[in-house]
C-alpha cells in the first residue's frame, strides 16, 4: 500500500528496494525556502542494519501490510522473549533485537502490541507507562523543596532515571516506557 512520506510514523513497516524496514523515527522538515522533506530512520528487519532515508513529503513510500495483535508477555529465555496471543493461545518468540531497549520495561503478564509480517514479529509496542519501584536514590536534603531539582535514582528493572527530592527507596513510581522519565508517584 503506497502512502505519502509525511504519513509515515514510528513503528510502521515500509518496503524499500524489496527489503522490509521498521521505522525508528520519522521527522518532517518544512524549511522557509525549498521543498519540505521527511527524514526516516529505520532498521532493516532481515539483519538489523540501521539506515536513514530522506524523502520529499509528497513522495510515495510502500508501506507493508502488517498485522497488529495484542499479546501477553510470558518469559525470557536464551532464544528471546516469549509472548502468548490471549485469544488463540499461540506463542511467539520475539528476538532481542526487535524488543531492543524496551526489554527492561517488560513485566510478567503485561499486554503488548506485536506487529507481525507473515507471522514473524517485526516490532513491539509497550504500554506508554509502567509502575516500578525505586531501589536506590540519595536521601532528601533538608530545605531542598524546589520541584525542579531532581535527583538520580535506580529502578527495580535496573534503569536509571531522575526523581523529585521527596521520593525515597521503596516508593513505587510511574515512568514512561519511551525514555524512562518520571511521571508521578504510583497510586496504590
Amino acid at each position: 500500500m503506497k502512502v505519502i512520506a509525511s504519513q509515515i510514523r514510528k513503528g510502521n513497516v515500509v518496503e524499500v528496494d524489496g527489503q522490509l524496514y521498521v521505522v525508528l523515527t520519522a521527522e518532517n522538515f518544512h524549511p522557509g525556502k525549498g521543498t519540505p522533506t521527511t527524514q526516516i530512520d529505520m532498521r532493516r528487519i532481515s539483519d538489523g542494519t540501521k539506515v536513514s532515508q530522506r524523502y520529499k513529503t509528497t513522495e510515495q513510500v510502500e508501506r507493508a501490510f502488517i498485522e497488529d495483535t495484542d499479546f501477553q508477555y510470558l518469559f525470557e529465555d536464551g532464544e528471546g522473549f516469549t509472548f502468548m496471543n490471549s485469544e488463540t493461545y499461540d506463542q511467539v518468540v520475539v528476538p532481542r533485537d526487535v524488543v531492543g531497549d524496551l526489554a527492561p520495561y517488560l513485566q510478567e503478564s503485561m499486554t503488548v502490541r506485536l506487529s507481525l509480517y507473515e507471522g514473524n514479529p517485526v516490532s513491539i509496542e509497550l504500554p506508554q507507562r509502567v509502575t516500578l519501584e525505586v531501589v536506590e536514590t540519595e536521601p532528601a536534603l533538608k530545605g531542598q523543596t524546589a520541584s525542579s531539582s531532581y535527583k538520580p535514582a535506580v529502578l527495580s528493572n535496573g534503569v536509571k532515571t531522575t526523581v523529585p527530592p521527596h521520593i525515597a527507596p521503596g516508593t513505587r513510581i510511574v515512568v514512561m516506557t519511551a525514555d524512562g522519565s518520571y511521571v508521578e508517584r504510583a497510586k496504590d
